[in-house]
C-alpha cells in the first residue's frame, strides 16, 4: 500500500493539463493532497500549499508522488534532485510514468540506503489473459472522448459518486495511473503488452449482479494518433451497455497534435457506437460529458443546451454542475 499522505511534485510541468495526475488526486482524494512542490518555471498550480521537503514531512506527507504525466511518460533529469533528497529524507516515491523508478539506478541507490519504498503503478501485476468476447452479467459503462484529457476519468467517477448516493450499485474501473492512485486498484492498460489489453479490460470487469455497474475510465481516443489503441481495447474488452462521449469545447487542435482538428460529438458517436456493437450489440449511447472548465457559467450552459439539442441526449458538465442527468440515462437502461 501507498503510505499517505502525499507531497505532490508537479516538477516543471509546462502546464495544469500535464499535471492531471496530482489535480484527479486533489480533486477526488483531497485529505491524501497534503501539499505540492514545484521546480522554477513550473507552469502548473494546483492552490495547495507550497512545501519544502522538509515542511510536507513534519507536516505528516509520507509519500512523495510525482504528479505529472509528460508526453512519453519520462523521468526528467531535472526531477533527479528533488527524489532523491526525498529519499534520504525517508520519504516513499510513487509514480505512474513509463520510465520507471525502479530502473533509474542512482533512485534505486537512494532508496535502498535509506530504506524507501518505490511504486510505479504503471506496472502490470498480474498475468492477464487474451480477451474471449463472452458476454458477461452485470452492466458497464465507458467513457470515450474526443480527445484525450477531456475529462473521462472526472465523468466515471462523478457518476460513481452520484449512483452510490442513490443507492445503485456501481464500481469505478481504474483503468490509468492517476485512477489507480486514486483508488488503489486498477489495469495500468497503456503498460499492458497489446495482445492482452483487451483481456485485461474484461478481467478488470468480471461478470457481476445484474443491476450492477462497472463505471469504466476511458483512455485516449479513437482520433487520436498516438493513442487509438488502448481505446479500442477498452471499447471491445469493456463491452459496454452504454458510452459516455466526452468533450472539451475550447481547444483549437487535438492534445499533443497540432496538425489534428478534434472531430464533433457526432463523429465521436458514429465511429464509437458500431466498434462497441461489435463486443455488445445492445450498446447504446447514453449521454454526452463536456468539459467546461475554460467558459464561463452562462457560456457553459448555452453550450450544453445547444448540445443537448444537437445530439438528441443529456448533456451536462459532471463535474461542474453533477452528473444526475447521465445517471438517470442509465437507470433507464
Amino acid at each position: 500500500m501507498i503510505e499517505t499522505p502525499y507531497l505532490l511534485f508537479l516538477g516543471d510541468a509546462p502546464d495544469m493539463l500535464a499535471a492531471k495526475v496530482a489535480i484527479g488526486i486533489r480533486d477526488w482524494r483531497p485529505a491524501n493532497a497534503l501539499g505540492q512542490i514545484r521546480l522554477p518555471g513550473c507552469g502548473a498550480d494546483l492552490g495547495l500549499a507550497d512545501m519544502t521537503l522538509a515542511e510536507a514531512q513534519a507536516a505528516g506527507a509520507k509519500t512523495l508522488v510525482i504528479g505529472v504525466a509528460n508526453r512519453g511518460g519520462v523521468i526528467s533529469p531535472a526531477w533527479k534532485k528533488v527524489l532523491i533528497e526525498a529519499l534520504e529524507m525517508g520519504y516513499d516515491l510513487a509514480s505512474g510514468l513509463h520510465n520507471l523508478l525502479r530502473d533509474e539506478g542512482d533512485i534505486v541507490a537512494a532508496a535502498q540506503t535509506h530504506g524507501g519504498t518505490l511504486h510505479d503503478v504503471r506496472v502490470p501485476t498480474v498475468g492477464y489473459p487474451i480477451a474471449t468476447g463472452v458476454r458477461r452479467t452485470g452492466k458497464r459503462c465507458l467513457a470515450v472522448g474526443t480527445d484525450c484529457s477531456v475529462g473521462k476519468m472526472y465523468t466515471a467517477m462523478a457518476m460513481e459518486a452520484e449512483m452510490h448516493a442513490r443507492g445503485m450499485k456501481a464500481t469505478f474501473r481504474a483503468t490509468g495511473q492517476t485512477g489507480i492512485l486514486i483508488t488503489g486498484h486498477g489495469v495500468p492498460l497503456d503498460a499492458v503488452i497489446a495482445d492482452f489489453m483487451a483481456g485485461s479490460v474484461e478481467y478488470l470487469t468480471p461478470p457481476n449482479d445484474p443491476d450492477h455497474w462497472d463505471m469504466i475510465e476511458g483512455q485516449g481516443s479513437l482520433f487520436h494518433v498516438s493513442y487509438s489503441g488502448v481505446t479500442m481495447a477498452l471499447i471491445h474488452g469493456g463491452q459496454p451497455d452504454a458510452l459516455i462521449l466526452c468533450h472539451e469545447p475550447t481547444r483549437s487542435h487535438m492534445r499533443g497534435l497540432p496538425g489534428y482538428v478534434l472531430p464533433s460529438l457526432e463523429t465521436l458517436r458514429d465511429t464509437a457506437l458500431p466498434l462497441a456493437r461489435v463486443s455488445n450489440p445492445d450498446c447504446v449511447v447514453a449521454g454526452v460529458a463536456v468539459n467546461t472548465q475554460h467558459m464561463d457559467e452562462a457560456a457553459a450552459r448555452a453550450y450544453l443546451e445547444k448540445a443537448e439539442a444537437a445530439m438528441g441526449l443529456p448533456a451536462t458538465d459532471p463535474y461542474r454542475f453533477g452528473p444526475g442527468a447521465l445517471v438517470d440515462a442509465l437507470a433507464a437502461i
